[in-house]
């Protein structure tokens, strides 16, 4: 046991020093338009340029628009190294009326709903973190065989841009070394997920922060704190750690379903806790916990308990260390049970047959998120950052409203673009 982790921490040391060298090149400046601009000096992007084996940059994933500033979505991508990037795109159109939506990766929100008017430009700038599964030259992240598709762990990063009806006209990216990085440890209701009608609260929170903050998402379905540490997640997030950054870990819904010798809430998940704990502070990075969201089972109108001793030792370790912690798991309580046992439907993956394409069962999924579900939560995990004053909350959007589970956002007035994938398969773990 402690060859291997000795093995890890060579490999997060290598890693570091390898992402900070790569992370000098230049930067990058594109033109997807073909309106004349008044200043600057940008790469024309045709949509002839795909991104493939042989071509660093370009369209991607869906085919490329017809004509330059057509109004449909399209994806970006630019082959870089790990690490962050700071990424400005400035959305709007000589021509037309817009209405842009912009994520990055596995569908991170980054600006929502940017209005233009005709001839109008707005510029929106967030830094977006890069990774794959590579460590250093002996060690890889032991991803699943469906994360091979997904866009937070391949060799490019990309820019989707969608809404009611999008325009861009500059991409601009470069490397960044200078935000605050907190990285995001968890399991399906904390992963960027790719497809729709899925979601979870990593992949909004991402909307409420400026450039000077990088949420870097690692979660993955089906995860628990110890196997996360053994596949070798943990030791990749630390290997792009700085002095100073962040680290959430959000775990329970699949450590309570292990069983084997040594499992359970204060032995095993308490220890792997512990081990994130420890593993941060060497690095002089800052650890936080956040308890786990709550299932949708209700008895009597009241939410029931399901994950057992679990929080409470999240909640031990974290009083014993001196953790912080961010209590969903009251906070997703209060917002099911404000909604009620049918309204909280609202915030889950529950759609008749036939509501996206090739769906020809019903979904009802009680533990993962849709979109409005997503961000919600997203707020509350907000909520609990503001109540320990964090550092990093001066980088919080001028927009963000403070949030009250007990007050939810109505479910009709929330807007969400659908990215053009479709999964009706359910993420790993419940």
């Amino acid at each position: 046991m402690k060859t291997t982790r000795t093995l890890l921490l060579i490999a997060v040391l290598l890693s570091t020093v390898a992402v900070s060298v790569q992370a000098q090149s230049p930067g990058w400046h594109f033109k997807l338009t073909g309106e004349k601009l008044k200043q600057g000096h940008w790469t024309q992007v045709l949509p002839a340029d795909r991104y493939d084996a042989e071509h660093d940059y370009g369209y991607d994933f869906i085919s490329s628009p017809a004509k330059l500033d057509e109004g449909k979505t399209v994806f970006f991508s630019l082959r870089v190294p790990d690490g962050n990037y700071r990424v400005t795109v400035t959305v709007g159109s000589k021509k037309r009326a817009a209405e842009t939506t912009v994520r990055a990766e596995s569908r991170r929100l980054m600006a929502e709903n940017v209005a233009t008017r005709k001839g109008e430009y707005k510029t929106v700038s967030f830094v977006v973190n890069k990774h794959s599964p590579v460590i250093d030259k002996e060690h890889s992240v032991r991803i699943k065989e469906r994360e091979r598709t997904k866009l937070n762990w391949d060799d490019r990063l990309t820019i989707e841009i969608n809404g009611t009806a999008p325009a861009v006209a500059t991409i601009d990216i470069e490397p960044d070394t200078t935000a605050t990085t907190i990285f995001l440890c968890g399991n399906s209701t904390v992963v960027d997920q790719d497809y729709e009608p899925w979601a979870s609260w990593g992949q909004m929170i991402t909307r409420w922060f400026g450039p000077d903050v990088c949420i870097a998402n690692f979660g993955e379905s089906g995860e628990s704190a110890s196997t996360f540490i053994q596949v070798g997640r943990l030791a990749k997030a630390l290997s792009m750690m700085r002095p100073g950054d962040y680290l959430i870990a959000e775990f329970g819904h699949n450590d309570q379903k292990q069983k084997f010798p040594g499992a359970g809430a204060y032995y095993n998940y308490a220890t792997a806790l512990k081990t994130f704990i420890d593993e941060v502070r060497v690095r002089r990075g800052n650890i936080i916990f956040a308890t786990p969201t709550q299932r949708r089972s209700f008895a009597d109108g009241k939410i029931r308990e399901t994950h057992g001793d679990y929080p409470d030792a999240m909640r031990w370790v974290a009083v014993r260390e001196q953790v912080p912690v961010i209590e969903l798991h009251d906070m997703t309580r209060t917002l099911f049970e404000t909604l009620g046992e049918e309204g909280s439907k609202q915030c889950l993956v529950h759609y008749p047959a036939n509501t996206f394409p090739g769906q020809a069962k019903p979904l009802a999924d009680n533990t993962h998120f849709n979109p409005y579900g997503a961000y919600e939560v997203a707020k509350l995990v907000i909520e609990g950052m503001r109540t320990h004053e964090f550092p990093f909350l001066k980088a919080l959007s001028k927009d963000y409203i403070p949030f009250n589970p007990a007050k939810p956002d109505d479910p009709k007035s929330f807007r969400w673009q659908q990215s053009p994938f479709y999964e009706g398969l359910k993420p790993d773990g419940n």
